[in-house]
Order: structure tokens, then sequence, then C-alpha cells
């Protein structure tokens, strides 16, 4: 009976074993990685999870670095999107903060645009202008 016992787990296992696929080869069908894809893109954590996988990896650096250089080039498509939605706006700015923190280029290329830009520079005078008023408060 152990024997047989034995030789079922042994059987089931190898059944097991052979019909898990490897991420390369879920990956590779077209439809299953699309819904991978489409479940990280629905699932805030997941979605946060995501970039800062990919943030780690110099080609996903890379990848947003063009990214946002493209956006900063496309201003009536970022100011709609960033009207639209407050919440990915700040989500935005504090990654890209992040970001030119550790990486010198993109800041001086951030600071380029945005003093070139005088709706920029404009918002950035309010928002100091903003935080002199709330410091007065404070002290109240």
């Amino acid at each position: 009976m152990i024997t047989l016992q034995k030789i079922t787990s042994v059987i089931i296992l190898m059944a097991v074993f052979v019909s898990c696929e490897s991420p390369q080869q879920i990956l590779s069908k077209p439809d299953s990685r699309k819904k991978i894809m489409t479940s990280i893109a629905n699932d805030r954590a997941m979605s946060k999870e995501m970039m800062e996988t990919i943030m780690n990896s110099d080609s996903g650096k890379m990848m947003m670095h063009d990214h946002m250089k493209e956006m900063m080039n496309n201003k009536p498509m970022m100011m709609k999107m960033m009207k639209d939605n407050p919440e990915m706006k700040q989500d935005m700015m504090s990654s890209m903060m992040e970001t030119a923190k550790t990486d010198t280029t993109m800041m001086s290329g951030m600071c380029k645009a945005m003093m070139e830009d005088p709706q920029m520079m404009e918002m950035m005078q309010k928002m100091k202008g903003d935080k002199k008023e709330m410091g007065k408060m404070e002290g109240m």
C-alpha cells in the first residue's frame, strides 16, 4: 500500500512539473502576455510595483527618460492629461523629482525646459508664494 502511494505521488508530481509552463513560455504567447499586462495595469498596487521594477532597470530608466522628453515636447497633451487626472499629475511629479535626484542629466534638462516655459515658471512662482504664505500662517 505504501509503495502504491509513493508511486502515485511520484506520478502526480511528474504530471504537475510537466504541465507547468516557464515564465518565458507564458510571456511568449501574445494573448497570455496581454492578459498579464492588463491585470497589472488595472491594479493600482501591481502598477506601482511594476513601475518600481521598471525604474530599477537600466533599460527602464532609459525608456522613461525618453518618454518624459517626448511628453515635455507635447505640452498640450501633457497639460490636458494633468488637468483630467490630478492624482496622476501628483504621482508623475513625485516620480520625476525622485528620478531627477539621481539623474543629473535629467534634472538639468527639466530645469532648462521649465525656465523656457512661461506657464511653468508662473506655476513655480505661485507654488513658491503659497509656501511663503503657509510659513506666515504657521508662525502665528
